[in-house]
């Protein structure tokens, strides 16, 4: 049985043709996970996050110190008869995971100090190769009520990718962007789900009880994928990862048994509008720009052979050759392997090293390459 949803295609980046050929995507699929996951194509799937039962063992409920009770979770979906029933259930889901991603995929799996470390060993004994493990430090935990033990402040999130030799998306430059130009660190801050976010029943009581912020699933899938991409929660719950997904103009497969939990999906996901293809456009640095050979610039008549190079103290005077190589004080070779050696230095980027005279300025060859750069994105569009 499948339940779909009103998705419009044309608000969202075009998923690959094999996707929309063979995959439910934009749709909860209802039934038990891995059984779900093993229909599926293997190799069909960008990224996967999941959150998936922890074992909480709160089979004596938690009380606070006025004996009154505290929401916790009680559902079935979270009961297993030990640690072995656990563990097996970990892999057996895992297992289908891998099999579902594409040889470049990768895996969110978030938890808390009950699972993680159990789920963590099995990523690893099936093979998968840990990127991050990334802390989600909560601004506003539920406080240790009887106080026996310190404050549960965090969840941990493992970002792995399908194997060693998988090269997973990550966008840096973004992250770091969204982050004041600083690299973003491991340890994530954010309110745990509060507000008009929390989705209510009719009672006023909690829809699910361990609902995940919005915010938390917006940086995984901008750290993580792209556009078009498909994320597949074998965990849907409420929906978060495809209300987000949907947003960022990425397409969804959930996976969820409770009907009360596909309802209230459907509801929240439905009223989700995405965001313009132009705005969902990310930073791009230099590592994501086309390659362009030094040679390059004497070919497309930028600089003549014979040219003189130099350091930005003038201290250095580099002949340019015919070939694209250097000469300067009995060192010879390209850009950056002449640039260390004049240096003493075991590496150099050339192309931030050298310069060349243009009548009184001094000007770095990077930005006669930014010149090719732009012939070439002219060429392209």
């Amino acid at each position: 049985m499948l339940r779909e949803l009103g998705t419009e295609a044309r608000d969202i980046a075009p998923a690959s043709e094999e996707a929309k050929d063979v995959l439910p995507i934009d749709t909860i699929l209802v039934g038990d996970c891995i059984e779900r996951m093993n229909a599926l194509p293997a190799g069909s799937v960008d990224l996967v996050f999941a959150d998936p039962p922890y074992y909480l063992q709160l089979d004596k409920g938690l009380t606070r110190p006025d004996q009154s009770n505290v929401a916790g979770v009680h559902d079935d979906w979270d009961k297993f008869n030990d640690f072995a029933h656990y563990d097996q259930f970990t892999r057996d889901w895992l297992a289908a995971a891998k099999r579902v991603l594409k040889p470049n995929g990768a895996i969110w799996v978030i938890g808390s100090y009950h699972n993680i470390f159990r789920v963590g060993a099995t990523l690893q004994d099936l093979g998968y190769w840990m990127m991050n493990d990334v802390i989600w430090r909560k601004a506003n935990p539920m406080p240790n009520f009887r106080g026996t033990r310190f404050t549960n402040a965090h969840e941990t999130l493992i970002w792995a990718t399908r194997s060693q030799d998988s090269k997973a998306v990550f966008n840096y430059d973004a992250l770091k962007q969204s982050n004041d130009d600083t690299q973003m660190r491991s340890d994530w801050l954010f309110p745990i789900c509060t507000g008009q976010e929390r989705l209510k029943d009719e009672n006023d009581d909690k829809v699910h009880p361990t609902q995940k912020p919005e915010a938390l699933l917006y940086r995984v899938l901008m750290a993580t994928s792209k556009p078009g991409d498909v994320i597949l929660d074998p965990f849907f719950g409420t929906g978060t990862t495809g209300a987000v997904a949907k947003k960022l103009g990425r397409h969804f497969i959930g996976i969820e048994r409770e009907s009360d939990y596909i309802n209230a999906a459907l509801k929240r996901i439905a009223s989700i509008k995405p965001l313009d293809k132009v705005v969902l456009e990310t930073v791009k640095g230099k590592r994501a720009e086309k390659r362009v050979a030094f040679g390059s610039l004497i070919e497309q008549g930028l600089m003549e052979p014979g040219a003189i190079l130099l350091d930005s103290k003038k201290k250095f005077k580099a002949v340019v050759r015919a070939d694209g190589s250097l000469s300067c004080e009995g060192h010879e070779g390209s850009i950056h392997k002449v640039g260390a050696a004049v240096q003493g230095q075991t590496a150099c980027n050339g192309w931030t090293y050298w310069h060349i005279q243009q009548g009184k300025d001094l000007v770095l060859i990077d930005e006669l390459r930014a010149e090719i750069r732009s012939r070439m994105h002219k060429l392209s569009a």
